[in-house]
């Protein structure tokens, strides 16, 4: 595979190559050393496509997390309670998961566990491969991203997606990066508020 276009959110590009230059480099790396072809497998049984050979995102996906299992990039998950009252979640928006608990309890509302988890995380650095429905690209930038930022558990994050050019030979629905660049530039320069680095794959 190789990379055809990235996005810098917030200079998450420059902050990347300033200060995480051997991080890039390792993104470079693995995106080079997927062999798209190899994943070329699927069949479609879709009307408009039925019988055409297909990228699986399945496994370009399986690819990717062997490729960065090599350089020990990891999953994270982080825990965290919420409740039904406004105030109380603004209160303990901040304060470590038991502690949250404790509050939310005490206050007499019911303290509902959650979790915000990320497919590939090191030193500060999150990064999500995006080859599904394009409702998780969204949720991946406005959600996560932003919560393991707001959190202080990253200083930047990842999103690689495929380019139309790609999306073309891969199922319906599937995201792919001129149409989620769209997404982000349409929402001001300041939204999502977490530096990020978009990045558009293709064979």
């Amino acid at each position: 595979m190789k990379i055809v276009e990235t996005y810098s959110h917030l200079n998450g590009f420059e902050f990347l190559l300033v200060h995480k230059p051997k991080l890039w480099k390792e993104v470079e790396n693995v995106i080079k050393t997927v062999d798209a072809e190899r994943c070329k497998i699927k069949t479609s049984k879709e009307k408009t496509m039925k019988g055409t050979l297909l990228y699986s995102p399945i496994e370009m996906n399986k690819t990717f997390r062997m490729e960065l299992s090599k350089f020990h990039w990891k999953e994270s998950r982080i825990n965290y309670w919420v409740t039904k009252d406004e105030k109380l979640i603004r209160k303990t928006l901040t304060m470590p998961p038991d502690i949250q608990k404790q509050e939310i309890e005490s206050q007499g509302e019911i303290a509902i566990r959650s979790y915000n988890q990320t497919d590939f995380v090191k030193n500060r650095v999150a990064l999500e491969i995006q080859l599904a429905k394009y409702t998780f690209v969204a949720y991946d930038l406005f959600v996560k991203h932003l919560a393991f930022y707001i959190g202080d558990h990253i200083d930047v994050g990842i999103e690689i997606l495929p380019m139309k050019s790609l999306q073309k030979q891969m199922s319906t629905g599937v995201a792919y990066y001129e149409g989620e660049l769209y997404n982000v530039i349409r929402q001001g320069r300041g939204v999502p508020a977490v530096p990020l680095v978009i990045i558009g794959i293709e064979p």
